[in-house]
């Protein structure tokens, strides 16, 4: 997963407890409903904010004070503890997340994302959205944000300005994560059920490519000058590469079973991929093609990079746990217990320091 990386004026307080700016990770907790906040200096949990409902997505963009959370709730109904299934994908998962209601009866059903202030740590506004939110992206101007509508299909355009839906758009079966290329001309969309990728012009929001990868893919990373995109096949264990010139897979690595979180080096030097089927942490030299693969047990699960302190953060499916790796020798230097929850789409900001 590729971290957004967020330019702070060392003089803002993002709480009235921290007094100065530091490095962050927010992290949604998924049917806990809240994000933790973590200060990457020390690697200690300063704060939360609740008024969430079963949020898996959350992005931003340097250009924004927000954070964007997708809902796996449907409103009005009770909040769920409930587990995935072990033998259900992440697909299959999202489709019938927190409900019993037919996939039909979820395409009509309305819910929301929540747009997180992150200076003053609090939800500052609801949008309503046709259908459940996976996971979201936010442009680099930080003026569009996408909820990607696993279960019902497609995506919601967000307007950050208006706080209001501009655009729906039908992309493939089990849609499941979006990237933004650097200047967000172009969005890319996986779509787990067909093994595809969908690109779309957001300058007409047209859908311009289908381009075919692996089974299952779900996660992915651009590299940084908009070249390369990476994708995290969960069913083929595999990372497909795509020229995003010619849109073909020019190779593909195999890294584990049930492959999931994936995010690059700032320097383009190392790929970092999860694999939670088989315990794993694959790191890649993108050079060389030379994979190393450490054991990381239980379920490694959602991967965040963080180039200044030389830190990998990898969560758990398992249990409430988020390891800290020296991205060099990756060894874990440190484990951050949530209390509670799961880990999901992490976001790194950054201060200006």
């Amino acid at each position: 997963m590729k971290n957004i990386l967020i330019h702070l004026s060392i003089f803002t307080l993002l709480f009235p407890f921290i007094t100065n700016a530091q490095p962050l990770l927010y992290v949604p907790t998924g049917n806990t409903n809240d994000v933790v906040i973590i200060d990457l200096s020390t690697d200690k949990i300063i704060g939360r904010i609740d008024e969430l409902e079963n949020a898996h997505g959350l992005s931003s963009s340097r250009h924004t004070e927000y954070l964007v959370a997708g809902s796996m709730q449907v409103p009005g109904t009770k909040k769920s503890g409930a587990a995935k299934p072990a033998k259900m994908s992440e697909a299959e998962h999202a489709t019938h997340h927190a409900n019993t209601k037919s996939k039909a009866e979820q395409t009509a059903t309305p819910s929301y994302v929540s747009i997180i202030h992150a200076k003053h740590g609090h939800v500052m506004r609801r949008v309503e959205v046709r259908a459940l939110t996976h996971h979201t992206a936010v442009s680099p101007d930080g003026k569009i944000a996408i909820a990607v509508h696993s279960g019902a299909g497609g995506i919601s355009v967000i307007d950050l300005n208006k706080m209001n839906v501009i655009k729906t758009l039908q992309t493939g079966t089990w849609p499941n994560y979006a990237v933004f290329t650097s200047d967000g001309n172009f969005l890319y969309i996986t779509n787990a059920g067909m093994g595809m990728v969908s690109e779309i012009d957001t300058r007409t929001w047209q859908v311009t490519r289908e381009i075919n990868v692996g089974k299952e893919p779900e996660h992915m990373v651009i590299s940084a000058d908009d070249k390369f995109l990476y994708v995290a096949n969960k069913a083929s264990g595999s990372v497909s590469v795509v020229n995003l010139k010619d849109g073909k897979v020019t190779k593909t690595w195999s890294v584990g079973e049930k492959v999931h979180g994936i995010d690059l080096s700032d320097d383009g030097r190392w790929l970092f991929v999860a694999s939670k089927g088989t315990d794993t942490l694959s790191r890649v030299n993108l050079s060389t093609g030379k994979i190393t693969t450490i054991d990381l047990s239980p379920a490694p699960y959602h991967v965040a990079y963080i180039a200044r302190l030389n830190k990998l953060y990898i969560s758990s499916r398992k249990i409430p746990k988020i390891w800290v790796l020296n991205a060099q020798t990756l060894q874990i230097e440190n484990e951050i217990d949530l209390g509670k929850g799961v880990a999901h789409q992490m976001v790194i900001r950054l201060d200006n320091k």
